[in-house]
């Protein structure tokens, strides 16, 4: 499997498993299908999630990692998502969740597995877009925390994407970065002031 998932810190799973076993936790997290599910749920398939901060005058993605993402697995599919984030105490449970993007993460990871290289699988989300996008790190050694998008690896925009973009269609980072930054840099209006 060219896929090389990063090992999530134990604490961040530490986290997921304690709020598994809260009936409050899981009750409150208002996820009907985490809520509905039979059997053990467990988490699985952590993903470090990083957000795009800005683009340098060079071109260069500067991003910071906001937590980790596990998919709660119950039976054969993802039932919802838990999101673990950084305190000042160290990693700490935030939420669960479900929506498209479990499901769309999990059908952009198949996708990624018929691909011959070798790529550690990232979240980059975009915030001023509303967008979030599976990022294929080609530096599988790598620290998943750490790290910017390197030109050659591929961000696979998940669904719902903004207007324009393609859900589920890789794109290098050369590619796809000068269109989301044209999208989040406020264009100037005809006339205005400098």
């Amino acid at each position: 499997m060219p896929l090389r998932v990063p090992q999530a810190p134990a604490p961040a799973l530490r986290s997921v498993l304690t709020a598994l076993s809260s009936p409050t936790a899981v009750r409150e997290a208002r996820t009907p299908a985490l809520l509905a599910a039979q059997g053990p749920a467990t988490p699985e398939l952590p993903l470090p999630v990083h957000v795009l901060d800005r683009v340098t005058a060079e071109g260069v993605a500067a991003t910071r990692l906001a937590g980790w993402r596990f998919h709660i697995r119950c039976g054969d599919r993802a039932v919802a998502a838990a999101e673990t984030r950084l305190t000042p105490d160290g990693w700490a449970f935030s939420h669960f969740f479900e929506g498209p993007y479990v499901a769309s993460t999990e059908r952009a990871l198949r996708q990624a597995e018929s691909v011959a290289q070798s790529y550690q699988p990232r979240l980059l989300s975009v915030p001023e877009l509303y967008m979030l996008t599976l990022w294929l790190h080609g530096d599988c050694a790598e620290d998943a925390a750490s790290g910017h998008p390197a030109a050659t690896d591929l961000l696979v925009p998940l669904a719902p994407a903004p207007p324009g973009i393609a859900a589920h269609r890789p794109h290098r980072v050369a590619e796809l970065l000068p269109v989301l930054t044209d999208r989040v840099t406020p264009t100037r209006l005809l006339g205005s002031p400098a």
